[in-house]
C-alpha cells in the first residue's frame, strides 16, 4: 500500500505566499508511484482546505475561486486519530475525508515554523518531518537561538535584545546600551520572522529609531546585531537528525544591496523559477577548502546543538576584514526545502522527499519506546495525595 503524505502549507504568516511556492515544489517532487499526496492549505485566517486544485500553483491567483473547488477540513486533537474530517458535516455518509500516515509541514515563519503547528502534530501523535516543537521554537526566535548557540560554543555576532515595551519605557537606556556594546552600523531584526521581513541597517541613532519602529510592527521581541560591513553570506543545508546528519555543498546568495532582501530571495530569479530556487546564487560557493570545511562543521554543530531534525538551512556570515565566521540564523523549514543544494550534493528532490518521510517514521518509532505515562492510577491507592497540593492537616513539618 502507498504511504499517504499530508503536505501542510500557507498559514497565518508574512511568508504565506513563499510557503505555497515551496510546498508546490515539494509536492511536484514526490514520487506518486510510492506515495499518495493530500495537500492541506491553511488560509491567512487559519482555515484548512484540501483538494486537487491546490496542486496547481497557478490557481492561487484567485484564492476565492480556488477555495470554491476545495473542501474545508480539520483534524481532532486526539492522540492516534490521523483523519482529516469535513468541517461541514454531511447529512448522509462519513465525515472522514482522508487518513494520513505522515505529515510534511512546509509552513514558513510564525504560526507554523515556530513550533506551534509541530505541537499540534505531537498532540495527535502523527509522524511528521522536520524539527520538533522545542527545536522549531528555538530556531525561529533569533534571540533564544543565539543564546543556545553561544552556550554550545558556536560563534555568533555580538547582539543586544529587548522587548517592544522595554523600548518604549526605557528607550534612552536601550539606545545607550546598543551604542556602547555594538556601535554603528547595526542591523535591526524582529526576533521571530524570516525571509528578511522587517530587517534594516542603521548607521546612526536616527536610523536606529526608524528601524526599531519598523521591526516593532512584526514582533514584540527585537534583536540588534553588530553589522559586519565586509561580509560574505554563505548558506549550508543539513539533513538528518541531531545524532546523525550530513551537510550539503555551500551556496553564496547574491544580494542587490547591503542586506539580502525579500526581493533578492524570492523575486530575483530567472523566468519559470520561484521560491529560494529563484534567488541569484553561486553553487558551490567559491571558497578555500579549509573555509568550506569550517562552515560545514559549524552548520552541523548548529543543527546538533539545537536538536534539529529533517532538513534545515544554516545561514553563515564571513567577515572578510578578519576571516571570522559566524552563524547568522537557522531556517528549520527552509525555502524550497533547500532541494537545489541537495541536488548539487547528489541527492535528487524526489529522494530528498523520501528521506524526509523515512526520518519522520524513524523518529516516531524511536519515540514509541519512551515512557510518557504510568499504568498505575494513584487515585486507586487511597490515602495520601487526596487532600491537594498543600498537604494534609497535621502533617509533620518537613515531610516529603
Amino acid at each position: 500500500m502507498k504511504t499517504t503524505i499530508g503536505v501542510f502549507f500557507g498559514g497565518r504568516s508574512t511568508e504565506h505566499e513563499i510557503s505555497v511556492i515551496s510546498a508546490s515544489q515539494a509536492m511536484a517532487a514526490i514520487d506518486t508511484r510510492r506515495f499518495d499526496i493530500v495537500p492541506v492549505y491553511i488560509t491567512k485566517d487559519g482555515h484548512w482546505y484540501t483538494g486537487d486544485a491546490l496542486l496547481d500553483v497557478a490557481n492561487y491567483r484567485d484564492t476565492a475561486a480556488l477555495l470554491a473547488q476545495c473542501t474545508e477540513v480539520y483534524m481532532r486533537p486526539i492522540y492516534g486519530d490521523y483523519t482529516l474530517y469535513r468541517a461541514k458535516p454531511r447529512l448522509f455518509g462519513s465525515d472522514r475525508l482522508a487518513t494520513l500516515d505522515v505529515v510534511i509541514p512546509v509552513l514558513h515563519g510564525s504560526n507554523g515554523e515556530d513550533g506551534t503547528f509541530e505541537g499540534l502534530l505531537e498532540t495527535i501523535g502523527i509522524p511528521y518531518a522536520g524539527c520538533g516543537t522545542l527545536a522549531s521554537a528555538n530556531g525561529m526566535d533569533k534571540i533564544t537561538m543565539k543564546m543556545i548557540l553561544q552556550a554550545g560554543g558556536v560563534p555568533v555576532v555580538p547582539y543586544v535584545w529587548f522587548t517592544d515595551r522595554q523600548w518604549d519605557a526605557q528607550r534612552d537606556d536601550t539606545v545607550a546600551e546598543v551604542e556602547s556594546t555594538l556601535g554603528y552600523p547595526v542591523i535591526v531584526k524582529p526576533a521571530n520572522l524570516g525571509s528578511s521581513v522587517g530587517i534594516g541597517r542603521a548607521a546612526d541613532r536616527a536610523q536606529l529609531l526608524e528601524r526599531v519602529a519598523d521591526a516593532q510592527r512584526y514582533s514584540s521581541r527585537i534583536i540588534v546585531e553588530h553589522m559586519v560591513d565586509e561580509l560574505q553570506e554563505i548558506n549550508c543545508s543539513v539533513l538528518g537528525d541531531c545524532d546523525q546528519y550530513e551537510t550539503s555543498v555551500l551556496e553564496e546568495p547574491i544580494k542587490s544591496g547591503e542586506i539580502l532582501s525579500y526581493t533578492d530571495k524570492y523575486m530575483g530569479g530567472t523566468k519559470g523559477k520561484a521560491g529560494m530556487q529563484a534567488a541569484q546564487k553561486r553553487i558551490p560557493a567559491d571558497l578555500p577548502a579549509d573555509v568550506t570545511e569550517r562552515i560545514r562543521f559549524l552548520a552541523g554543530e548548529t543543527f546538533r546543538v539545537l536538536s534539529c531534525h529533517g532538513v534545515s538551512r544554516v545561514d553563515m556570515i564571513i567577515d572578510r576584514s578578519n576571516g571570522g565566521i559566524y552563524v547568522n540564523e537557522i531556517n528549520t523549514i527552509p525555502g524550497s526545502l533547500s532541494f537545489y543544494l541537495w541536488e548539487a550534493t547528489g541527492i535528487t528532490f524526489p529522494k530528498l522527499m523520501e528521506r524526509l518521510v523515512s526520518l519522520a517514521l524513524k523518529r516516531r518509532r524511536d519515540l514509541s519506546h519512551k515512557t510518557v505515562s504510568y499504568d498505575q492510577n494513584i487515585f486507586s491507592l487511597g490515602g495520601g495525595g487526596v487532600k491537594g497540593a498543600k498537604g494534609a492537616k497535621g502533617a509533620k513539618s518537613g515531610a516529603r
